[in-house]
């Protein structure tokens, strides 16, 4: 079994996450330490909210210092939800703030617009089918058809844009606009929408990435 690390700053659904691990074989520990976070074979960083107000709590958590550490190390990381946006170098959320700079990109609001020129309802929520891209068949066993066989939860009004279009393995289509949902950068991966929401997909995304070697 892996050692997996959810980082507690007090932002994200810490024990729901630690379910959906534990329900994929894993064992998890919650946790804002910095020994046992640089210990872990695997690193969680979960997340609701607003990008600057998570980004001061894990300023005033001293933990910015311990997961660049961690990033730097190797050590697999994933990012959930606003989690995943906070890999990247800033966000236009509220005003713009500096991100954790793992993965090059920007945080930007999901277009309100359809691309047909309607009116698009956001934040976007509920359920979304992924496709994939160039790498996640290979890493989440994604079907030929080029689509993960159901759909995922999300609950977000901004998305995280890799500057380097590789880096997006999934997207999902929300009014003719393509939104990033995976995305992965060497040891950094993040997952726009909740896998512990997601009922069966979900958990089997996640035991992919709990299980892939890189």
């Amino acid at each position: 079994m892996a050692n997996v690390v959810i980082v507690d700053y007090g932002i994200g659904n810490l024990l729901s996450v630690k379910r959906a691990v534990e329900a994929c074989g894993e064992d998890a520990t919650i946790s804002a330490d910095a020994h046992l976070i640089r210990r872990a074979e695997r690193i969680i960083l979960p997340g609701v909210g607003a990008f600057p107000t998570a980004m001061e709590s894990l300023r005033t958590s001293g933990l910015i210092e311990v997961l660049g550490s961690v990033a730097q190390s190797g050590i697999p990381m994933l990012g959930i939800c606003l989690g995943m946006q906070l890999f990247l170098q800033e966000s236009e959320e509220h005003a713009k703030t500096k991100g954790l700079g793992f993965i090059p990109g920007q945080v930007k609001r999901i277009p309100s617009y359809t691309t047909d020129g309607l009116t698009l309802n956001i934040p976007h929520i509920g359920w979304s089918n992924l496709s994939a891209t160039h790498g996640a068949d290979l890493v989440y066993n994604f079907s030929s058809t080029n689509s993960c066989a159901g759909a995922v939860y999300f609950v977000h009004s901004f998305m995280a844009t890799p500057n380097d279009p590789c880096a997006t393995l999934a997207h999902v289509v929300y009014g003719g606009n393509l939104v990033p949902a995976i995305i992965s950068e060497g040891n950094i991966t993040g997952f726009q929408f909740h896998p512990e929401k997601s009922g069966s997909v979900g958990l089997e995304i996640l035991l992919k990435w709990l299980q892939y070697e890189r």
